[in-house]
């Protein structure tokens, strides 16, 4: 249901409405108080299928209470955590959920997999895949949104009273390109990334969405990541071409 300024009844949120919103105030706003969304992108269907595989064979040592073989390689002193919600906070329609008290807001996340270490810390552990002639690695600036992401995730978890390392790890693994051909099967190279997080900017950016829900509608083109954002600007444009069209024919 969209949003209703002043509604007394929490409001669900999303972990990728926080991210929309970062994105784009004016898209954010559109989504949830018309449930006008950004048009879709194609299922990465094969991502996807990674994603169940490993969480599959993650699985496994999470019955055994065994560390996966790439804890073993990369000295990650951890075990998959067993938990009575783990499916729960691992479907997309329920997640990791908290109720964000200053803001009414019901926010939810699923997580890829949580680990738990010696100390009893929850690791966050996100899963990607990609295909790239050079290593991966978290260095790009769009990969900001991969860091959000798992930020807002440990910031769920405390929220559940967890004790949670800043500390999280992607399983990423990258399809090899320098293969001499496909026949039938696609060779993969996984890496452990370490990623330090801080969650302190969530409470703000959940207050500052609340502002946003209840005002009027902001300004075409602002991102809060600097720059403009192209689905306003093409939003725009368009309208734009579209009444010059209209008024030519009129003439």
């Amino acid at each position: 249901m969209p949003y209703q300024p002043g509604q007394t009844a929490p409001y669900k949120v999303s972990r990728s409405k926080i991210e929309l919103y970062m994105q784009c105030p004016r898209c954010f706003w559109l989504d949830v108080r018309y449930k006008i969304t950004r048009p879709s992108s194609p299922p990465f269907n094969i991502n996807k299928t990674i994603d169940e595989l490993y969480k599959k064979e993650f699985d496994v040592h999470r019955a055994a209470g065994t560390p996966h073989p790439i804890m073993l390689k990369n000295k990650i002193k951890a075990v998959p955590f067993k938990h009575e919600k783990m499916d729960e906070w691992r479907h997309n329609f329920t997640g990791v959920t908290t109720l964000h008290e200053p803001t009414n807001l019901h926010v939810f996340g699923a997580v890829d997999d949580v680990w738990v270490n010696e100390a009893g810390e929850l690791l966050v552990v996100d899963y990607k895949a990609t295909s790239k002639n050079k290593p991966v690695s978290l260095d790009s600036e769009w990969q900001v949104s991969y860091k959000r992401q798992m930020e807002t995730y440990q910031w769920l978890l405390r929220s559940n009273g967890f004790k949670v390392s800043d500390t999280g790890y992607f399983v990423y693994t990258n399809a090899r390109m320098d293969m001499d051909g496909f026949d039938d099967h696609l060779d993969f190279l996984t890496t452990l990334i370490p990623y330090t997080g801080n969650d302190a900017w969530v409470d703000d950016t959940l207050r500052a969405m609340k502002v946003c829900m209840e005002g009027d509608i902001p300004a075409v083109g602002v991102s809060l990541m600097g720059g403009e954002c192209e689905h306003c600007l093409y939003a725009r444009h368009r309208t734009e071409l579209t009444l010059k069209a209209l008024q030519n024919r009129q003439h």
